[in-house]
C-alpha cells in the first residue's frame, strides 16, 4: 500500500466535522488561549478530554502535566471569536473580547461558552507534528439555550439549539 499525500489526508480530514473551541490555560492576570477543532472526549471515568495543540504553537509551552486546561465550546455567533483567537494577535489582544471568568482550576472560563470543561492535564503525549494535551476534568458549566459552531470542509457552520 501506498503512503498517503499530506494533502490527500488534510482534504479528507475536512469532510471530518468538529466542534470549535477556544482552549485557554494560564490565569485571568496571564490567559493563555488558542482555537481547536481537534477535541473529542476519551472516557467518563474519571471524565477526560484531548487536546491536540501544533507543536510549535507560541501557547504551547503554556500548557504543562498539573496545569490547567479549560475548553470553552462556542457558540453559532461565536466565528468571530473563533477567528480573533487563531489570529496572530497578542495574549492581551485575545482575551479583550468576551467575559472572562475562572471555575476550578483558575484558568480563564469563557462566559459565553455553550459547555465549558474545567481541567488539569494529566498527561502530554507528542505525536508528530502535535502534542496531545489529556485533561482529567475538574468542573463544568453549559448553556442549554444556545447552538453549536462547527468547522466543516473548511467553512464554520452554525447549528441550532435542540432540546435534550
Amino acid at each position: 500500500m501506498l503512503a498517503l499525500e499530506t494533502s490527500t489526508f488534510r482534504n479528507a480530514m475536512a469532510r471530518l466535522g468538529a466542534a470549535v473551541n477556544i482552549v485557554t490555560t494560564g490565569t485571568r492576570e496571564d490567559p493563555v488561549g488558542f482555537t481547536a477543532s481537534a477535541v473529542c472526549s476519551v472516557t467518563d471515568t474519571p471524565p477526560t478530554l484531548l487536546v491536540c495543540l501544533n507543536r510549535t504553537s507560541r501557547a504551547r509551552a503554556a500548557f504543562v502535566v498539573g496545569g490547567p486546561l479549560c475548553v470553552n465550546v462556542l457558540s453559532g455567533t461565536q466565528q468571530d471569536l473563533s477567528n480573533h483567537f487563531a489570529s496572530p494577535n497578542s495574549m492581551a489582544e485575545r482575551f479583550a473580547i468576551g467575559h472572562w471568568t475562572t471555575l476550578a482550576t483558575g484558568a480563564p472560563v469563557l462566559e459565553e461558552a455553550v459547555a465549558t470543561f474545567d481541567c488539569r492535564v494529566s498527561q502530554i503525549v507528542e505525536v508528530g507534528t502535535h502534542s496531545v494535551l489529556f485533561g482529567v476534568v475538574e468542573a463544568l458549566r453549559m448553556h442549554e439555550t444556545a447552538g453549536g459552531l462547527v468547522y466543516f470542509n473548511r467553512a464554520y457552520h452554525a447549528l441550532p439549539h435542540t432540546a435534550l
